[in-house]
């Protein structure tokens, strides 16, 4: 097999539901041992494009040809039998069963007609010796993080030995090192002549391992380039028909003197000892790896972890320590970074998971000071009209929405009352560039109110581009702050390896 021939050749797609025309046309092809991109917002067609590649649904229009010969897939299964394996945002894992179960699930090998529960243990935990992912392979699935759940769904489509491998935003919720460990296994995959079709928002890993991206707007196909041609710039204009600088706002910064919030000393776990100022009129950005304690800092002055040493002073009021409601009475909205964990009830309605934060809103009760469902929807629409949720959307079901919409909600959450301090930790994770221009305006119009914002990002640009003042994070300390223009990627980068800091 040499690595230009074509494994995948979509032709001319489409997919037509009632009243809506999801892909119009597209033109897709895959080859041996390269990585092919698929980038776009939210809603331009990808999920589509790979369900028809993966047998989950059928194409209306056009020409799927496998491996030279035109397919028309009826079931996932015919898919896999044809060399395809998908690894979904949403997981196929069975979760009362072990992770060695879920891999060889369909496929368990027999001795004399009985399971070979033995070598089905042995070869499940060569599979992840290989992938570089640490979990014990007996274990339960719903005794798993997300992150380890997304590692076996990795592993279970690795273990198909598909010759095309589809990876749906599959570093979501992987560390870097874990990260490494899937670029480096997707490069042995690569020299085996495995062919990849990779979907991430996260331009900065495409450097890493695309040999081509094609983007997609609004079900079209907008252009296909090589992967030594990459630039963000090129990338987001391509995807959303806008200049980067019409992405990311410009914030004016009128910062108080005065702290609003101080830090003194804060150790917790993950956490060794550090200051922090956070002013009304600027927006703090707060920048390193996973694991350098940029979060756990922010988590435990919110009381989502304790506090072991240190000072937290809010409007000169001693906060150590106290619960994370009395937090946000007092004034600090927290946006946590696991929006289905932690931010959001996925069984409610958009308008419902809003009405949460309104509850206690004087505008959602009557003359007489009772709760009114006509005030609190009165309410909600408005909050949703400022974050850029219709009625209709208000009216649906969370966990049927859009990561981006999803996001929205939580972000319309922080209206719910007034507050003085927000801190937003990976504000855009999982969104579109798209959705991430219509957040980092609401961010705008929040600091620029005279609001102290707090911005936790792994995305560099993001955090880069919207702060005033930048912390970074390296071993449970500040290794540096940055300010102004002294905002500079290379020193921020040298920053997150602080090596005085590692030895100390």
């Amino acid at each position: 097999m040499t690595v230009t021939e074509t494994l995948v050749q979509m032709s001319g797609i489409a997919k037509v539901y009632p009243g809506v025309r999801a892909l119009d046309g597209v033109d897709f092809d895959l080859k041996s041992g390269e990585v092919h991109v698929l980038f776009g917002e939210n809603g331009a067609g990808k999920s589509t494009l790979i369900s028809i590649l993966a047998g989950v649904t059928p194409q209306s229009e056009g020409r799927l040809v496998i491996d030279g010969k035109e397919r028309h897939f009826q079931s996932v299964t015919d898919a896999r039998r044809a060399g395809i394996g998908a690894v979904f945002q949403e997981f196929s894992l069975v979760p009362t069963m072990s992770v060695a179960e879920n891999i060889f699930l369909g496929q368990e090998p027999r001795r004399f007609g009985l399971v070979d529960r033995r070598r089905m243990n042995r070869e499940a935990r060569t599979l992840f010796v290989r992938l570089g992912f640490d979990i014990d392979i007996r274990r339960s699935v719903i005794s798993l993080s997300r992150a380890e759940q997304q590692m076996v769904e990795i592993a279970k489509a690795f273990h198909q030995d598909a010759r095309i491998l589809i990876l749906d935003e599959p570093t979501a919720s992987l560390t870097e090192r874990e990260t490494e460990k899937l670029f480096e296994f997707i490069g042995n995959a690569k020299a085996a002549g495995v062919g990849i079709v990779y979907i991430s928002h996260r331009i900065q890993e495409f450097k890493a391992i695309a040999d081509r991206i094609t983007v997609l707007r609004d079900g079209r196909l907008i252009g296909t380039i090589a992967g030594h041609e990459l630039t963000e710039t090129r990338l987001v204009e391509m995807m959303t028909g806008r200049r980067m600088e019409e992405i990311y706002p410009q914030i004016i910064r009128n910062p108080d003197p005065q702290p609003i919030m101080t830090v003194r000393g804060l150790r917790a776990w993950g956490v060794a000892g550090v200051d922090i100022d956070i002013r009304r009129g600027e927006v703090l950005g707060v920048a390193g790896l996973v694991g350098s304690g940029k979060s756990r800092s922010f988590r435990a002055l919110m009381g989502l972890l304790p506090v072991e040493a240190g000072s937290v002073t809010l409007n000169g009021v001693n906060c150590t320590g106290v619960p994370t409601r009395h937090m946000m009475q007092h004034g600090v909205f927290f946006l946590p970074s696991d929006r289905k964990e932690e931010g959001l009830v996925l069984g409610a309605s958009a308008r419902a998971n809003i009405a949460l934060s309104v509850i206690d809103h004087k505008d959602s009760r009557s003359g007489l000071g009772f709760l009114s469902t006509r005030a609190m929807n009165r309410k909600t629409s408005e909050i949703g009209s400022r974050v850029d949720l219709t009625e209709a959307f208000l009216e649906r079901g969370t966990a049927k929405l859009s990561g981006g919409n999803q996001q929205k909600i939580l972000f319309g959450k922080s209206f719910g009352q007034d507050f003085d301090i927000y801190i937003f930790d990976e504000p855009t994770v999982g969104v579109d560039v798209g959705t991430r221009a219509a957040l980092y305006r609401i961010i705008k119009s929040i600091a620029e109110a005279g609001k102290a914002v707090v911005v936790i990002s792994s995305d560099l640009p993001e955090v880069m581009h919207l702060a005033h003042r930048l912390i970074v994070f390296s071993h449970g300390r500040i290794a540096a702050e940055f300010e102004g223009e002294g905002i500079q990627e290379q020193a921020v980068l040298a920053a997150f390896f602080d090596q005085e800091r590692q030895r100390a």
